[in-house]
């Protein structure tokens, strides 16, 4: 028998943890938008939790398989030496400001179209139609602009990349190495404390069980890129889970087939909409569900343009910078996520307020 190619492999693999993701998060309601909600309209941290929860198992994996030699993170396109601090910010503040008006941010969006949501359907289209046209359509050179003079070019300053060991390490004398063992484990252990202190948090199960899986989901896109995928003359490129512009390319590839390639982000894609699907069908929560107004659907619309064009000025999304990023210990991930967090605020004092000056206000004397 003929062993698959190994671009089939990784394909796979993606297919699969993709399948994975979309089930426990329609399983769990796993959801950012949905914790940054919760905490800022009624006070409850549990989803936060789970999230945090997340970041944690995700951060340790991965930088165990750093140390371990498995892996190379600084090649993947968040630890770069080229530090784009405002791209990251305003882009994150974009998306988190759109996933509210959209009722999820693109994971999210893609578990719901799974189950049945038709509002997701535009949303998708939208962040896929935003997306592509920020990395290389008509708002390319806006994008390119604001990368050319706010960029910061860490390696003209002596440093290996943006993650934390190599910018700290060189200021205080110290072996990035060893430093990224203390990083690796200290952060972590340090937000695991914070989840599992609260015991309301630890009265839900599948919070927790959603909070694990989505973590290892994360560690295992990193292994079945760089690992699966790991080839001496053609390497697959080391990413893992990240939804904006593998949403605009899965839409190329459906709409061109021989002119686009099916690749790991692809696979992903597709992934979590088929595991959403049928755990919606297990657990009996599929619902056709349409718009209620017409401004549902500029809503809809305006939050899906938003995150695809923040997705892409940042890097990422809520997985794809928040989690994936993060996990590298990059710190315009941790800008990135800040930006997202805020934007998030943003919008749902926006929902809450009526309009953005008041928003805006509340956001400063509310916190």
């Amino acid at each position: 028998m003929t062993a698959l190619p190994l671009p089939y492999l990784v394909n796979i693999a993606g297919l699969i943890l993709g399948v994975v993701f979309g089930a426990i998060v329609q399983r769990s309601n796993f959801c950012t938008m949905g914790a940054i909600s919760d905490m800022v309209l009624m006070n409850d941290a549990n989803r936060l939790r789970s999230w945090v929860l997340a970041i944690a198992v995700a951060m340790l994996g991965s930088q165990l398989l750093q140390l371990a030699g498995l892996i190379d993170l600084n090649t993947s396109i968040y630890a770069g030496t080229n530090l784009g601090w405002l791209g990251a910010a305003i882009g994150g503040l974009l998306f988190g400001f759109g996933m509210v008006q959209a009722g999820g941010c693109g994971s999210r969006t893609l578990v719901r179209l799974g189950a049945g949501n038709l509002k997701s359907l535009l949303v998708v289209l939208m962040i896929g139609i935003a997306g592509y046209a920020t990395l290389r359509g008509l708002i390319g050179p806006a994008r390119l602009w604001l990368e050319g003079w706010s960029v910061i070019d860490l390696k003209s300053r002596g440093f290996a990349s943006q993650t934390l060991p190599d910018l700290i390490g060189p200021g205080f004398g110290l072996n990035a190495r060893s430093l990224r063992w203390v990083l690796g484990l200290v952060i972590p252990a340090a937000l695991l404390l914070w989840v599992f202190r609260d015991a309301r948090f630890r009265r839900h199960p599948i919070l927790i069980a959603a909070g694990l899986v989505i973590g290892l989901v994360i560690v295992g896109g990193w292994a079945a890129t760089g690992i699966l995928g790991a080839d001496e003359f053609e390497p697959t490129p080391l990413v893992s889970m990240t939804f904006v512009a593998p949403i605009g390319y899965a839409l190329q590839y459906l709409m061109t087939f021989t002119g686009a390639t099916l690749d790991f982000g692809v696979s992903t894609v597709g992934g979590v909409i088929l595991g959403a699907f049928l755990m919606a069908k297990l657990d009996g929560s599929f619902r056709v569900e349409s718009f209620a107004n017409a401004q549902d659907v500029v809503s809809h619309l305006l939050g899906g343009v938003l995150m695809g064009i923040g997705g892409i000025t940042a890097l990422g999304c809520t997985v794809g910078q928040g989690l994936t990023g993060v996990s590298t210990l990059a710190l315009g991930s941790f800008v990135a996520l800040a930006g997202i967090v805020i934007g998030g605020i943003l919008g749902v004092r926006y929902l809450e307020e009526g309009n953005l000056p008041d928003a805006i206000r509340a956001l400063f004397a509310r916190g």
